[in-house]
């Protein structure tokens, strides 16, 4: 759930904002209804992109300004941008889904705004108001809303993103700043479907160290993480888990998801550190556990209460969540010289039923009681 100081920071964000006057130029060369439903069959996930793009340019004489819907394309950049150099840049993602009534609505976008503003500060970038960040969805779901595919776990995935353009070398807050939005049909995130996964325990490298840019969503943070997932994939891993920088005992996350373990008695507990990117849909999980009337909790949790919990029985169940992924079953946590669980386990009757609440939620089939959805389309 968003916190009063998140919301206390948004107001700060958003205040003075006034209404976007956007242009609109429409793609010439957009893909014809029988191409874009040969995709919407197939999407995969962040292979395909829709016919259209939001840019709106931020200077430190003009505020926001220019918005603007324009055709996808590449981007021009100068090869002395500072986002090349110096890795200032920002990003979100999010969903746009289709019920049953051709409508299309997102989940809890204005959180995404939120925390976007909370990266903006982290990385020296301006601040988007949320005001502007909702409508960047509503204009791009405007032109391009035949891209949200209508099948079973599909959806449309939305990706806003920020960066420094400015042309210059030196170590400083970019004073030019590009604010971007595509969209990209999506279908399951894992290929193999809602199946329980093994991830691999990275011991040889930290996701981020205190202090550092953790708990804001940034590409350096990803970028380091590749290493990491690449030993994954050799072990067999469809993700990485990475342990604390500091004394490398405690869980943090997985390289683009949250961790919730699930003890025998009915208690959740995700892993607490300044380092970990408070997930959306971690946060929407739990609350929807604590409407059930499971003890949820937040705390500093080792490697070794899983290995021991899981050994002991005390631990029955352990899930990943994120955005792209959204509930996904852990069968086995692969490590250099120990497993916990089986590769082979079934996935919990806790994770499961807990995904199928959340994306009843999502595409409109169960009741939203917490006012999560956010209605894009007309």
């Amino acid at each position: 759930m968003t916190n009063t100081t998140d919301t206390a920071d948004t107001a700060t964000a958003d205040a003075g904002a006034t209404k976007l006057d956007w242009e609109v130029t429409r793609n010439l060369v957009a893909k014809s209804p029988q191409e874009r439903a040969e995709i919407l069959a197939n999407p995969g996930f962040g292979t395909h992109f829709t016919d259209h793009m939001i840019d709106i340019c931020w200077s430190e004489r003009g505020g926001w300004h220019r918005p603007r819907v324009q055709p996808y394309g590449p981007i021009t950049l100068d090869p002395a941008a500072a986002v090349l150099h110096y890795g200032q840049e920002i990003f979100e993602g999010l969903k746009a889904y289709r019920h049953e009534d051709g409508s299309i609505w997102s989940f809890r976008p204005e959180a995404n705004a939120a925390r976007m503003q909370r990266s903006a500060r982290r990385l020296a970038l301006p601040e988007l108001p949320s005001e502007y960040f909702l409508d960047a969805l509503k204009q791009l779901i405007a032109v391009d809303g035949d891209w949200v595919p209508s099948a079973p776990e599909t959806s449309l995935y939305l990706r806003p993103y920020m960066f420094a353009k400015e042309a210059f070398l030196g170590v400083r807050p970019a004073h030019k700043v590009a604010f971007y939005v595509i969209g990209s049909p999506a279908g399951a995130y894992f290929h193999g479907g809602i199946a329980p996964v093994s991830i691999w325990l990275s011991t040889n490298y930290a996701r981020a160290g205190k202090g550092g840019t953790g708990a804001a969503k940034t590409g350096g943070n990803y970028a380091s993480s590749l290493i990491a997932q690449a030993e994954a994939t050799e072990q067999g891993c469809a993700q990485v888990m990475f342990l604390d920088s500091a004394e490398g005992k405690y869980l943090e996350e997985l390289g683009g998801m949250n961790i919730v373990l699930v003890y025998k008695d009915g208690t959740l507990v995700t892993p607490q550190s300044e380092s970990i990117l408070e997930g959306i849909t971690r946060d929407s999980v739990l609350q929807l556990a604590r409407d059930r009337g499971h003890t949820v909790e937040q705390r500093r949790v080792t490697i070794d209460e899983w290995r021991e919990g899981a050994a002991s029985g005390d631990i029955v169940e352990v899930f990943a969540c994120g955005t792209a992924a959204v509930v996904t079953p852990i069968a086995q946590l692969k490590a250099a010289d120990f497993t916990i669980g089986s590769a082979d386990a079934a996935a919990g009757e806790i994770t499961m039923s807990l995904r199928t609440e959340l994306t009843d939620i999502q595409y409109g089939r169960a009741e939203d009681r917490h006012g999560w959805l956010t209605r894009l389309s007309q």
